[in-house]
């Protein structure tokens, strides 16, 4: 049956369009991604869709006697404690025990924090789907604060769901899935107040379906933008000459087409250009950070001492690219605490050298003073904002009104970002990032990717997002249920099969582990030559990056081939295409050599 129908649905802010001419429906069964950047209006079309929300055009209709379930980004539960929010039945128990809530279970609501919360909300969702109870469930950012076992059961169980749904998530993984193991799927994308619809056909993935038509839209619009330039030079040219430029009319087309020439009379803001992260980097020594014998307990002395790692021996090489990944309350937020300074361990030493300046970007971008204004917290307390100020603003995507605009107004992805801004504005070198793709937008994420591509400084990252893992880190430092931390093959997939397969108990030592950014080589029976696994991630890198500048070459003489006709330049022209492609080819082929030895 039709559970939702949206027909001609806009809705505006004082200073822009978010979406118009919204048509979707959704039907019993159905899987439905919303995509679109921070602030293009994902979590209003889903208030929208829930009834919370009145559009201000177009109609919402809703099928009859349907139930709703929805999950918001920051879910405010009732008074009383957690086990009187859940119940006691074994759904509940079920469901608690896989999203980590069991131990909140006599909390009080009010003292949870915003991660709790959520968990807790969805637990409660999940459970009483179990009962049927829902015809629609709406997720805004489900995975955030899960780790990477809960999410990997989260997205199982809701491929096993029989209601539909609707989600927002920047979770790669989850989309992919969501979108193909069942359907019918279908992704809504918002993009500068318009709307698509991404269907997809039998058995094939409904992201994969949106990021092949986005990027065809994109050429698209960019070839007809091309051709429109070209057209308007023309008759720029010829309207300079002579007795029809002193005429009002010829004049106005003057005016017209110089605008078209110098980029359209429609401005394409701040996101039509890349985001630019790099802010500088201060120079870094052969000596970042050495951790020998830390350990880190809670409660010392008292009968519930908890100990939540002990015994690590941690070496952080200049250029390392390491990521941290355990279970939720492990200790992984602990562990980058004493990384980098803001905390002290109860036993062992932390060896720091002289030029390092961190730079930390943790999980709580909502303690940010929401009355701030933007641009005076990018200034800081001691001077007033300036040009330079307005500028790297505009590097992170934030345009005029954001700029002036205080925190309380942004996104929960816009606040991520400013926290980067923040961080990266103070050149460090040594980088640690504590969940930093929590509610930020896929392309954000891909230029934040991007940037840490060519990062230039160490890195030590603790994330449950897959996907960005594994582009980021080299080596997966894992802390497990006791106390250890060691590193694991296979990057973060090897790291969920061996403890899906009950492995990790086995093979983890009794207390200590040694870890270093660059892999040990064993004694005992050589294995085959080569390199090690963390040089073939870093040339992996920087083959890719040398693709991107290859493939920027061949793209630019192109272009310029495609209007000449003169035979001399066409010549030259065609021979540096010739040896920009030749160039291409052989780092393509690099690039899948160096992939085959780091996954073979």
């Amino acid at each position: 049956m039709i559970c939702v129908d949206l027909a001609g649905v806009g809705m505006a802010q004082p200073d822009k369009v978010l979406f118009e001419d919204v048509a979707v429906t959704v039907s019993t069964g159905d899987r439905v991604a919303v995509v679109g950047v921070n602030g293009s209006g994902k979590t209003t079309l889903l208030k929208i869709m829930t009834g919370v929300l009145e559009p201000d055009e177009g109609d919402v209709r809703f099928g009859r006697g349907v139930r709703i379930a929805s999950l918001e980004q920051d879910p405010v539960l009732p008074p009383g404690t957690v086990r009187e929010f859940l119940g006691d039945s074994w759904e509940v128990a079920a469901v608690a025990t896989k999203l980590g809530v069991q131990p909140l279970l006599d909390r009080r609501t009010d003292e949870l924090s915003g991660g709790q919360a959520k968990r807790v909300a969805l637990a409660r969702m999940l459970a009483d789907d179990e009962h049927g109870d829902h015809d629609v469930v709406v997720l805004d950012e489900p995975t955030n604060h899960l780790d990477l076992e809960a999410i990997e059961w989260l997205e199982s169980r809701l491929v096993k769901m029989t209601s539909a749904l609707v989600l927002v998530t920047h979770d790669r993984h989850a989309l992919d899935r969501l979108t193909t193991a069942v359907g019918p799927s279908k992704v809504v994308e918002l993009d500068g107040g318009r709307c698509f619809v991404h269907q997809a056909a039998a058995g094939s993935s409904a992201y994969a379906t949106y990021l092949d038509a986005r990027a065809e839209r994109i050429d698209r619009e960019a070839q007809e933008e091309s051709t429109r330039k070209i057209l308007a030079r023309k008759e720029l040219a010829w309207l300079r000459r002579g007795a029809p430029a002193r005429s009002t009319k010829p004049k106005a087309r003057l005016r017209s087409a110089n605008e078209i020439v110098s980029g359209g009379p429609a401005p394409v803001g701040v996101r039509g250009n890349e985001l630019q992260l790099g802010g500088g980097t201060a120079r870094l020594g052969n000596q970042v950070v050495e951790l020998e014998g830390v350990a880190q307990r809670f409660n010392v002395g008292r009968p519930d001492e908890l100990t939540v790692f002990e015994d690590v021996d941690l070496l952080i090489e200049p250029g390392a690219r390491l990521a941290v990944v355990g279970p939720n309350g492990s200790g992984k937020s602990t562990l980058l605490d004493i990384i980098a300074g803001r905390a002290e361990p109860v036993a062992g030493s932390v060896k720091r050298g002289k030029t390092v300046v961190v730079g930390f970007a943790d999980q709580h971008s909502s303690d940010l003073d929401p009355n701030a204004v933007v641009r005076e917290l990018v200034a800081g307390p001691h001077r007033e904002p300036d040009f330079r100020d307005r500028a790297l603003l505009e590097r992170f995507w934030f345009d005029s009104t954001a700029q002036f605009a205080p925190v309380r107004m942004l996104s929960g992805g816009e606040r991520r970002r400013l926290q980067l801004v923040m961080v990266l504005a103070t050149e460090p070198n040594l980088l640690i990032l504590d969940e930093p793709t929590n509610d930020l937008d896929l392309d954000t994420l891909r230029s934040l990717e991007a940037f840490l591509d060519d990062w230039p400084g160490a890195l030590v990252v603790a994330s449950h997002d897959r996907a960005f893992l594994d582009r980021v880190a080299d080596h997966v430092l894992a802390i497990d249920p006791g106390g250890s931390v060691r590193r694991v093959p296979g990057g973060v997939s090897g790291w969920l099969a061996e403890r899906s397969s009950g492995g990790a108990a086995k093979s983890a030592p009794p207390k200590s582990s040694v870890m270093n950014s660059t892999p040990k080589v064993a004694a005992a029976p050589k294995a085959k030559s080569g390199p090690s696994q963390y040089t073939v991630g870093r040339q992996l890198r920087e083959t890719e990056q040398a693709m991107v500048k290859a493939q920027k070459r061949v793209d630019q003489l192109t272009e310029r081939l495609a209007g000449l006709t003169d035979h001399t330049e066409l010549h030259a022209l065609g021979s540096d295409l010739a040896t920009a492609q030749a160039e291409l080819d052989e780092l393509e082929s690099r690039w899948l050599e160096l992939a085959e030895l780091q996954h073979g």
